[in-house]
């Protein structure tokens, strides 16, 4: 009776994705590989195990591993989707993640401010001798001449912010199934993405200040270097969106990538509008402008 009652199921086991361990591999490999550079830049040497690790191979190999990594992840992640595989539960779940990797992001720009605020707020605490050997007890440092908040930064605020507005041009379109304006609103918001890249890489080449030369170098082109990494990234981001775009991919029913992307680039604008106001108005205000 028991057997009569008994219902059959079906099993299937998924092979488990290599992706995982290889992105953890590659992320290891870069973490090794990425002293070893610095080291070899330094003219240092970096040992272990008896093996010289201060050379730039270990971590291109890293570097390769990650991007291959990257690639195949993200591709399998598509195919997925376009065999319907993203259930709502599906989806909901890559929603959570996408959310917790940019708490993620907030918690590592977060480390930066801090930096930033612990030396210009305390810039002559007795505690740190050296800081205040250097500051004067000033903030920015006696002898430290900064950049005009209100040249290229302000040209950078204006185009991040105008990169938002088509990104979310383009967003709409897509959810009124406008195909020009979502190809048209992602090649300008592309745009203005490279625009920001050139003009900050042009503002570095000229910056009265060097990195090495001042805590106020240090943590201005900590906190703003890795700003402008993660405005490449999320080009990069929005641009591979642009090319399934103009394959025919997303619908206005299915288009997380899209969004994901969309969600990254308002988080890069709001980060870049806290530098603006508390490293380039606030931070440098008194100081003599470099012209």
């Amino acid at each position: 009776m028991a057997g009569a009652h008994q219902k059959n199921h079906d099993y299937h086991i998924i092979d488990p994705s290599p992706w995982p361990l290889l992105a953890s591999i590659g992320a290891f490999v870069m973490a090794f590989g990425g002293v070893g550079l610095m080291r070899y830049v330094a003219g240092g040497s970096f040992k272990m195990f008896g093996l010289e690790l201060a050379n730039p191979w270990i971590f291109l190999i890293g570097l390769v591993i990650v991007l291959y990594t990257m690639f195949g992840w993200w591709s399998d992640t598509i195919k997925e989707g376009r065999e319907g595989h993203h259930t709502p539960v599906v989806s909901l779940h890559l929603r959570y993640g996408m959310i917790m990797f940019i708490a993620s992001e907030v918690m590592f720009f977060a480390a930066w401010f801090w930096a930033f605020f612990d030396a210009s707020l305390f810039p002559g605490e007795a505690i740190q001798a050296a800081r205040a050997e250097y500051t004067g007890g000033v903030w920015p440092p006696k002898g430290i001449e900064v950049l005009d908040p209100w040249h290229l930064p302000l040209y950078n605020t204006v185009i991040l912010l105008l990169s938002g507005t088509t990104v979310t041009w383009a967003h709409h379109a897509l959810l009124h199934n406008d195909r020009k304006g979502l190809v048209y609103g992602l090649t300008l918001t592309v745009l203005l993405g490279v625009l920001f890249s050139f003009v900050q890489g042009y503002e570095y080449a000229h910056a009265p200040f060097a990195f090495k030369d001042s805590i106020y170098g240090a943590t201005f082109f900590m906190a703003t270097g890795f700003h402008g990494f993660h405005v490449l990234v999320g080009t990069i981001f929005l641009l591979v969106c642009l090319f399934r775009a103009l394959a025919g991919g997303f619908t206005s029913q299915h288009h997380f990538g899209f969004e994901a992307a969309a969600w990254y680039w308002h988080f890069v604008d709001v980060v870049w509008l806290f530098l603006f106001f508390s490293i380039y108005i606030w931070g440098g205000w008194g100081a003599p402008i470099a012209h």
